[in-house]
């Protein structure tokens, strides 16, 4: 297992994609500060009539699901960088195959989600600095731990999700397309279904789960271990599909 594990850290390593993707990780950090200090910018300037009508100056809410779009994308690359399985030579078990991708795949998204919302909120919370709610969300650590721990969930799942399907259908490209969708465009659409279907609907979307999971949503559809449990189910099934594929086509 540890054989296979660091053939696969030393295929991750030495191409240029994964530098790419932390890269673009760390631009949307920055691009998720400015955002913050424009806020707060134009929450100084504002009458105190206008400022209670303020959305949060928490960058974590918006740089949360390009992180998770970026760590699905570094799932797809790690299932697809070797299309015609030549690491079967090294590695012949394809079932410690799959657990050396899978645990590189996981153990990424968790440094990589957590430092993003660690810098992200961190950040925030300069920028913030004592203003009062509804600029500055949360007053303490205590108050935020909640959502990042589920961003942090989502950003694995969203992973092993990419890993899953780049897997099942073996091509970066239409791994990329279709945890896109996932993650933006059926979370687009289910809100214009009729009632209740679009609330329910949307209840079982990534981007509503992890309000949810963080228990942060007045009257939610889910509560948040039922939210849990729907968010991993994303990760069970495209994984699961990854591995009868991989374990039983041909290389």
């Amino acid at each position: 297992m540890t054989h296979a594990l660091t053939a696969e850290w030393l295929k991750l390593r030495t191409v240029r994609a994964p530098y790419g993707i932390m890269l673009a990780i760390g631009l949307i950090l920055v691009f998720g500060a400015t955002i913050s200090f424009l806020i707060v910018q134009d929450y100084d300037t504002s009458p105190a009539a206008d400022q209670a009508k303020f959305a949060s100056a928490d960058s974590s809410v918006v740089i949360t699901p390009v992180v998770e779009f970026l760590v699905a994308a570094l799932g797809a690359l790690v299932a697809t960088s070797d299309p015609r399985l030549a690491a079967l030579t090294a590695v012949p078990d394809r079932k410690r195959l799959l657990l050396a991708k899978t645990a590189l795949v996981a153990t990424a998204a968790v440094v990589l989600g957590t430092v993003a919302l660690a810098l992200s909120t961190g950040s925030s919370r300069l920028i913030m600095g004592d203003r009062p709610p509804p600029i500055a969300p949360w007053d303490g650590l205590g108050d935020v731990l909640p959502w990042a721990g589920a961003a942090v969930l989502s950003i694995l799942v969203t992973g092993l999700t990419g890993l899953g399907v780049g897997l099942a259908v073996r091509s970066t490209a239409v791994t990329v397309v279709v945890v896109g969708v996932l993650l933006w465009g059926i979370p687009a659409v289910t809100p214009m279904l009729p009632e209740p279907w679009n609330v329910d609907a949307s209840a079982v979307m990534v981007p509503y789960l992890v309000w949810e999971v963080a228990g942060v949503v007045e009257d939610p559809p889910l509560s948040p271990v039922a939210a849990v449990v729907v968010l991993l189910g994303y990760a069970v099934v495209t994984l699961g599909a990854g591995a009868v594929t991989l374990l039983r086509r041909d290389a």
